[in-house]
Formats: structure tokens, C-alpha cells, sequence
């Protein structure tokens, strides 16, 4: 196995268990899979070599999905005459092994809707993990013994994320495809991506070719500096000074993005962990999907394009 592998597969605890100060209940409970009605097969085909199938586990009081191996998108559209012509491709985290699909993805996306943004949320495929839940614990358990310190970056994205860019590549393909149907803007079509998403969600921007998300926003990921092409994306920046990860890793990411004189915002909370996502905290790391919004707003994606 490569060290970008390595280093994906090292955060897998980091996302899948995370969780706010005030959640009790950390134990995995194997569930049957959620119906999901309005995902629609991306088509990227499935994971290569995957022995295990998808499964379903609910903790911290929210729904996890792992072992994925063909990627799906689910619609969460405004009300009818309600949407700004703006959308959103919404990429849970997990550190590529589980996907935190209802804290980080189903009421992201319903609450991006009900500000009249369109909001589908990106269901990619995973590194295998053991079948049985008990192996899937010890597994997360040896991870976390070895992972005290913040993983490095691959070094080639685009190779370490191929599977997933591919499924995101996929996403920006089918929404603007249907953006009639679904009243969208296929110019306004941006991304949003929590911890591992938040890794691919910048890996799409960079180097998912015929993707160009409008818009990025990076929710608790990694901050390490990169070249930055001179059209980037305008980019929102959420991280807790307290993320054991990637709080204390620097803010070079955001100097790239300012070097090359493109458009970025960063909000450092003093609390709020990894992985505060929806969830109710005290800490004022809660408040950062209201600072999302009001810069969308800023920038004009709450509102018809002739409305600019």
C-alpha cells in the first residue's frame, strides 16, 4: 500500500468518531441500510477489488454508511419558486472509510435547501473496512493507536483520490445535466465538504478537470498550502483551534489561496473539535453554517443570477 493511501486511510477515526462534548451515545449499532428513494446512481461504476458490501451503522445519535461501492447522489431541492438558481454538492467526511451521511450530508443539504440553494449530497466510494462490526471497531481502534499525529498530504491527490474525484466528477456531470429539471444554474454549481470531504472537495477543485465547482468550502480539513490556479474558486474556511488534527497545522492553505489574489474566507473557532458539522454544541463553532450562508449571500448565491 502507498503512503497516500496510508495517509487517507489515517483518518478514518478522526471523522467516523467524532462527535459534540454533549453526545453520550458512542457505541456502533449496526442498522439496515436507510431507504433512499431519490439517490440516483452516479454510474462511475464500483470500487475496484471490494469484497464487502455497503453497510449501515448509527452513532452519536446520527447515521454513518461504509464499505461503499457505488456512488450515489440525492437531491435535496427548494421549494418550488423558492431557489436562488444556486446549488451545492455536499461531501461528508469519515477519513474515506465511513461517511457521516446524516450529520454531514442530509440536514447540510436540507438546510442549504431551505435557504434556496438546490443541495445533493455526494455519496463516494470507500476504502474497505472488515465486513462484521466488532472488526470494524478493533480496526478504527488500531488506527487511532497509530494516528496520534496529523497524517501527511499525499503528495499526488489526483492519483490518492481518483475514485472519489471521479465520483465527484460524476455529481457536477448529472446536476448539470438535469439543471433544467432541477432549476439550476449550471454556471453556479459549487461544493462543500467536511474533513475527508473537505480533502476531496479541494482535490475536485484542483484537479477534477471538466468538475469547476463556482464555489469550495473546506469544513475541519486539512490547511496545507498548495498552487493555486489563477482562476480558483471563490473558498470558505471553517476550523476549531481545538481540532486535534489540523488545529494546529498552519493556515497555509489559506495564504495560497490569498497569495494568488483570490477570494478567501476563514472563520478559526476557539472550540468545537473535528467533526461539529450539525450537531447542537455550546461552542460557537455551531454558528459556521450561518457565517456559509451569509457569505453565499455575499456572493450572490441566494438570489437569482438577474438579481445580482
Amino acid at each position: 500500500m502507498n503512503h497516500a493511501r496510508l495517509a487517507l486511510l489515517s483518518l478514518a477515526l478522526a471523522c467516523a468518531l467524532s462527535a459534540p462534548a454533549a453526545a453520550q451515545n458512542d457505541k456502533m449499532t449496526p442498522i439496515a441500510t436507510p431507504a433512499q428513494p431519490t439517490a440516483i446512481s452516479l454510474n462511475t461504476g464500483p470500487l475496484p477489488d471490494a469484497a464487502n458490501q455497503e453497510s449501515w451503522h448509527r452513532q452519536y445519535n446520527s447515521v454513518f454508511a461504509r464499505n461503499v461501492t457505488l456512488a450515489t447522489l440525492t437531491p435535496f431541492l427548494p421549494a418550488a419558486g423558492k431557489g436562488s438558481g444556486a446549488a451545492v454538492i455536499v461531501a461528508p467526511g469519515g477519513g474515506f472509510r465511513t461517511l457521516s451521511m446524516e450529520n454531514e450530508g442530509w440536514q447540510v443539504a436540507q438546510a442549504l435547501a431551505d435557504k434556496g440553494v438546490a443541495a445533493f449530497v455526494l455519496k463516494y466510494r470507500l476504502n474497505q473496512t472488515p465486513a462484521d462490526m466488532p472488526g470494524f471497531e478493533r480496526a478504527m481502534a488500531e488506527m487511532f493507536s497509530a494516528t496520534a499525529k496529523r497524517p501527511p498530504a499525499p503528495q499526488d491527490p489526483a492519483s490518492a483520490y481518483a475514485p472519489q474525484i471521479a465520483d465527484a466528477r460524476a455529481a457536477f456531470a448529472l446536476v448539470r445535466a438535469r439543471a433544467r429539471e432541477w432549476h439550476v444554474d449550471p454556471d453556479r454549481i459549487g461544493m462543500l465538504g467536511f474533513s475527508a470531504g473537505a480533502m476531496l472537495t479541494m482535490a475536485t477543485a484542483l484537479h477534477g478537470q471538466d468538475a469547476r465547482p463556482a464555489f469550495i468550502g473546506n469544513i475541519y480539513g486539512p490547511l496545507a498550502a498548495v498552487t493555486v490556479p489563477a482562476d480558483a474558486p471563490p473558498l470558505f474556511i471553517a476550523l476549531a483551534a481545538d481540532d486535534p488534527f489540523f488545529g494546529n497545522a498552519g493556515y497555509g492553505l489559506i495564504d495560497s489561496w490569498r497569495g494568488a489574489k483570490r477570494p478567501v474566507e476563514f472563520h478559526l473557532f476557539e472550540q468545537g473539535g473535528h467533526g461539529f458539522g450539525m450537531y447542537p454544541k455550546t461552542t460557537t463553532s455551531t454558528g459556521w453554517f450561518d457565517s456559509y450562508t451569509r457569505w453565499l449571500g455575499m456572493h450572490g448565491y441566494l438570489r437569482p443570477a438577474a438579481a445580482h
